[in-house]
């Protein structure tokens, strides 16, 4: 398959002599907006702030919704219009409501001056928030709270919290959108004009070619990660495949988990579960520590009700997540078993009547799908519940493939790269799926392909909910994974054999 080598070639090329796939994220117009507004307010004249606004003249013509109403506003256009707006929380998963609402009061105050924020102290509970959402809603209280004139509801420790993220000689976490929130916090308090200049001057060192600024620098290890598993989908040279795995347990940290990036310590449950997945897969005794350390580290977070959530004990479980981790747990089913049937169980109850499952940290409705397909196949599973999540999901998939043979990111949309390789994947997981279905999907990848050899693919990531962001590197490395599971599922002689989650079990 011309398409599978190519790419699997262009995945190689992107493995550094250390062994990560290093590929920094593409500029955003909400950072760029937040960048240009704060550049503004110092009244800098740096030639930072031309290049971002000439940036998001060049973005505006494609925005649509909030992102387009914050560059205008940035651009000093119409005034936000935040009844319309609302309409973006419905694609946030329900638990991060009053966050969400929060934050858009924040972005209305820093976007419009006139506007005087609704104050709902629900939003500034930070009990069993990950460092990233605790930081974020400080930011979010105190701006909120300034421009509410309730400047007393800042605390000693809301401004503590805010400033020792600038102790860091880099962006805090590898994350700009929360470096921006923190920066637009403390320059609306006192004696922190120094603070603010040296936070810029970090930004700033982030600010891309086209003239805007990323979500995050990288997405380095997520990147790594699920390049492993991809590569040894297709039987991958072992040699690349341990370069690989080599970075990631050097990227290990001391609790177990992986953060998505080298500059973060918030460790978190997706990188997790691949991680541990493509190890396992990829030499279970060479890399028994880390798989084991691994493991645990998501035991550490396991809910009550069987889920999992992206972060931190004692916060909701999510379906994507729980997928995830079954996804990994299921390379060793006999060893995991209880855990696997809570979890398949639990994911029974997420799911819609669609086929669907709650919004996770992809813009593309099959991104849980797949992962819960692939899981649920190899464990055969009696409930009576999960028997029916997977004929629902098997039809949610053969339901909505598009006549030009891909999948679009939800029902009714043009198909694009990636919820097609999710499609595809699914697909193949089923134990009657239609060759000439899957064929027509493998088709209408090979027609994306680029002059360059790349692929032609619209963002997927979501950061933080519901805002897209690109890192290039990804739609190769789903595609590369999909059309793996193509080839072991419906060309065996071609393939690596049997697959066992996400990877190949011949990838030794």
């Amino acid at each position: 398959m011309e398409l599978l080598g190519a790419l699997e070639s262009r995945v190689i090329s992107r493995v550094d002599p250390g062994g990560a796939v290093r590929e920094a994220c593409r500029s955003r117009s909400l950072e760029s907006a937040l960048a240009l507004r704060l550049v503004e307010r110092f009244g800098s004249e740096e030639p930072s702030g031309a290049l971002l606004r000439a940036y998001l003249e060049a973005q505006l013509p494609g925005l649509e919704g909030v992102e387009r109403m914050l560059a205008e506003a940035a651009l000093g256009g119409r005034r936000l219009a935040w009844d319309a707006a609302r309409e973006w929380l419905v694609r946030a998963p329900g638990f991060t409501a009053d966050r969400k609402r929060a934050l858009l009061e924040m972005l209305a105050v820093v976007f419009d001056d006139r506007h005087v924020p609704v104050w709902d102290e629900r939003a500034f509970e930070g009990a069993a928030l990950h460092s990233w959402a605790l930081v974020q809603m400080t930011a979010v209280k105190v701006v909120v709270a300034v421009a509410a004139g309730q400047s007393e509801r800042v605390t000693d420790e809301d401004v503590r919290r805010l400033m020792d993220t600038q102790r860091a000689p880099h962006v805090w976490e590898g994350n700009v959108l929360l470096h921006l929130s923190v920066l637009h916090a403390l320059v609306r308090l006192p004696g922190t004009e120094e603070l603010v200049l040296d936070g810029l001057r970090k930004l700033m060192a982030h600010q891309r070619a086209d003239g805007g600024l990323p979500f995050v620098s990288d997405t380095d290890t997520w990147c790594t990660a699920t390049a492993g598993v991809a590569l040894a989908s297709v039987g991958t040279a072992p040699y690349v495949l341990h370069r690989l795995a080599g970075h990631l347990v050097g990227r290990q940290l001391p609790a177990g988990g992986w953060a998505y990036t080298d500059l973060s310590c918030q460790t978190d449950v997706d990188d997790t579960s691949v991680a541990v997945q493509f190890l396992h897969v990829l030499d279970a005794e060479r890399y028994a520590g880390a798989i084991s350390r691994g493991i645990r580290s998501l035991h550490a977070v396991r809910g009550e009700d069987g889920g999992f959530p992206t972060y931190t004990a004692g916060t909701p479980s999510e379906a994507s997540m729980t997928a995830a981790v079954t996804d990994a747990l299921t390379v060793r089913p006999t060893a995991h078993g209880p855990v696997i049937a809570k979890a398949l169980r639990f994911l029974a109850c997420e799911q819609r009547e669609d086929g669907s499952f709650p919004p996770d940290w992809s813009s593309s409705r099959l991104h849980t799908v797949f992962r819960v397909l692939l899981a649920a196949r190899r464990t055969a599973s009696p409930d009576s519940a999960v028997q029916r999540m997977v004929r629902r999901s098997a039809d949610l998939v053969r339901g909505q493939q598009n006549g030009d043979g891909g999948w679009g990111q939800q029902a009714g949309d043009a198909s694009d790269v990636v919820s097609t390789a999710y499609g595809l994947t699914a697909l193949c997981a089923l134990p009657d799926a239609d060759p000439e279905s899957a064929l027509a999907a493998a088709d209408f990848l090979v027609r994306r392909r680029t002059a360059d050899g790349g692929l032609d693919a619209v963002p997927d990531s979501i950061g933080p909910r519901p805002f897209v962001f690109a890192v290039p590197a990804l739609p190769e490395i789903f595609t590369l994974l999909a059309l793996g599971h193509l080839s072991a599922r419906f060309d065996p002689a071609a393939g690596t054999g049997l697959l066992i989650g996400s990877a190949a079990a011949g990838a030794r």
